[in-house]
């Protein structure tokens, strides 16, 4: 395991579950001021993600590379609007995670949501969709050396799921805005409602994770060799 994580990304991933198991008390149990809660939980997390990514040794031309990728696929959400959640925002994510490592992976995702919602609309939804999208690809980044997304079959079974999981968290934001009272039924029941939905999602993963992942990691991996980027080691350091 160790040659797999490194060490400041397992601490974030602790630091989040411990929030998660806070607002999970808190709207569960105690059943008080919980949308309050979750923006304020919400803001502590993407603020403590996007600090792990300021820790690090960042040149300005991997800034630029990162910045150049968030607005291509800001860009890229916008024409498939017409297919209900067909997207290929989280291929780009998921891709950014692996090449990019867990931070800039978490960097990449949140931005999209903000970028693309200037134009596709902002709302309470935004700050969970950054959140959502920045953990697939911080996930990505955290599981880029293991066998899940060496291999194209489990990497596409990992965007498959991740779809899901991306569905789900939205759905909770509509439940804790709207639903009175809040209960699992009702979480579970608008997961029902939006399976089709999200299953569109994962099979539009899928597709452009088994068609362009290479074609889009060797384009990466030859600007990451002519701009002389540097890549994450498992130690939190940088390697050539």
């Amino acid at each position: 395991m160790v040659a797999y994580f490194n060490r400041r990304s397992v601490q974030v991933t602790l630091v989040f579950l411990v929030l998660i198991a806070v607002f999970s008390y808190t709207v569960f149990v105690t059943e008080k001021n919980y949308v309050l809660l979750s923006f304020i939980i919400l803001t502590l997390v993407l603020l403590l993600f996007i600090s792990r990514f300021e820790s690090r040794r960042v040149s300005s031309k991997e800034m630029v590379f990162l910045a150049v990728l968030i607005a291509v696929a800001s860009a890229s959400r916008l024409p498939f609007v017409v297919i209900p959640n067909v997207q290929p925002v989280t291929f780009f994510v998921i891709i950014c995670g692996i090449a990019f490592g867990a931070e800039s992976g978490f960097l990449v995702g949140a931005s999209v949501a903000l970028v693309s919602n200037l134009v596709l609309g902002q709302g309470t939804w935004t700050p969970w969709q950054m959140l959502a999208w920045g953990l697939i690809g911080f996930t990505a980044g955290l599981l880029r050396k293991t066998p899940l997304l060496q291999k194209r079959p489990l990497l596409i079974g990992f965007g498959f799921v991740v779809a899901f999981l991306y569905g789900w968290l939205l759905n909770l934001h509509y439940t804790l805005i709207y639903v009175r009272p809040l209960t699992w039924e009702a979480l579970w029941t608008a997961n029902l409602a939006s399976a089709s939905f999200d299953l569109m999602h994962a099979l539009g993963n899928g597709f452009f994770l088994a068609v362009f992942t290479t074609a889009f990691l060797k384009i990466i991996r030859r600007f990451q060799l002519k701009y002389g980027l540097v890549l994450p080691r498992d130690d939190g350091r940088s390697e050539p």
